[in-house]
């Protein structure tokens, strides 16, 4: 039976543990280096290029009753003029829903799933990758008490984040970080619903950036609202890819004084979170490989992009969908490998560079640069077709479905 570790239990680890247990026969182990698989982070969207693979794993049903089914995306100025605006994933009773989901309650699914699958000794928390040998096929992990462990392998999924040590083994070396110029601010909070209770907003004014969408809703017609917003910035002290550092509304709200979209006042949604987080956004250049001897990489290990598009997660969970395939097709390991990289890597090569063209939200900027002050007709702004071409340009990029603009 082939032995299958699975650096990290994140989105990408676990929906892969998931996708190889219902392949076939192999053993499976997540190692999670945090102490405890906890429900932390805000909201994710996963894209009906994901959701239809959960469909698959069987858990689409459980992930729906603690998500919202986006019914709407609309890019918007920071006047709260709507530039674009298109129909995602079908309405709440599609066979492939777009999902906007809390990050906590994403993996507590996940890890639910998988302790029940694969058995409760299945994740490892407390096991932090310090070393892989690709030679022995052995990785060896640290442990709270200050022991090691070291687990033999016939494959090693590398799920262990932007920050990777699996990609250093990979690559023999350490992988740059590369700031974009920007911090990310985020956070999760209850606020009074707005439009239909299950759209997504990206907004903009050429500088900074906010995005917002609900997470729950509430009797008393408040929701549970996620919002991240952009601001430029130098590098500062932030540690690269620290997603997990406090921050104060004091720091960044003032950027978006005044803004008002679909009635949501921005500056308020984000002076009434409590626990505000930063961090610099970052991703990493494409790599030339992913895939050394029985060593390979998934999620943001191997492909970490700017969060824009909101392809991050469901671009994971294509990967699990796609390693598991090929490496239950019955051909050699290594070729299964193979064939998984020369499918996976060249396409999420596009979205990184996509994302760093600024994906569907450049419509936002060319707003800001074309109609600094506002507009009265949309025509006025953008030439007949380019909305369209723009939405549909990333969406062939991403796997997604033709975009279906709506007037909503």
């Amino acid at each position: 039976m082939t032995r299958i570790l699975i650096a990290g239990a994140g989105i990408a680890g676990l929906t892969c543990a998931l996708a190889l247990h219902s392949q076939g026969e192999c053993k499976v182990t997540v190692f999670e280096q945090a102490p405890q698989v906890r429900p932390l982070g805000s909201g994710v969207n996963l894209m009906p290029q994901a959701t239809r693979h959960f469909a698959d794993l069987g858990i689409l049903d459980d992930l729906r009753g603690v998500a919202i089914a986006t019914s709407t995306m609309q890019l918007a100025t920071a006047r709260g003029q709507i530039l674009w605006s298109e129909q995602r994933g079908g309405g709440p009773d599609s066979t492939a829903p777009q999902l906007s989901i809390h990050r906590g309650w994403l993996t507590s699914t996940l890890v639910e799933h998988v302790r029940e699958r694969l058995g409760p000794a299945s994740i490892i928390p407390g096991a932090r990758l310090i070393d892989v040998d690709s030679r022995c096929r052995t990785a060896t992990f640290a442990q709270p008490d200050g022991s090691t462990r070291t687990e033999t392998f016939d494959i090693l999924v590398g799920a262990d984040g932007i920050r990777s040590v699996t990609r250093n083994s990979v690559r023999g070396g350490a992988t740059e970080l590369q700031f974009a110029g920007a911090t990310i601010w985020r956070g999760v909070t209850r606020f009074s619903s707005f439009a239909d209770g299950a759209t997504m907003v990206i907004a903009g004014d050429g500088r900074c950036k906010v995005v917002f969408y609900p997470l729950a809703h509430y009797d008393d017609g408040t929701c549970l609202m996620n919002w991240a917003a952009a601001t430029p910035e130098s590098d500062g002290n932030s540690e690269r890819g620290n997603w997990n550092a406090a921050a104060t509304a004091e720091e960044f709200a003032g950027h978006f004084s005044g803004w008002h979209i679909h009635g949501v006042d921005i500056e308020h949604l984000m002076r009434s979170t409590d626990f505000p987080f930063a961090y610099p956004m970052v991703d990493i250049d494409p790599l030339p490989a992913w895939t050394r001897g029985p060593i390979t990489l998934i999620g943001d290990a191997a492909h970490a992009m700017y969060p824009i598009g909101s392809n991050g997660a469901t671009q994971s969970v294509i990967d699990a969908a796609v390693l598991a395939g090929h490496l239950a097709s019955g051909i050699d390991p290594r070729e299964g490998l193979a064939r998984y990289e020369s499918e996976r890597r060249p396409a999420t090569t596009e979205i990184q560079k996509a994302n760093r063209a600024r994906g569907p939200e450049v419509v936002i900027d060319l707003a800001a640069e074309r109609a600094p002050h506002g507009f009265t007709e949309l025509s006025d702004v953008f030439a007949p077709g380019e909305l369209e071409h723009i939405a549909g340009r990333y969406a062939a990029a991403t796997g997604a479905p033709t975009p279906i603009r709506s007037h909503s």
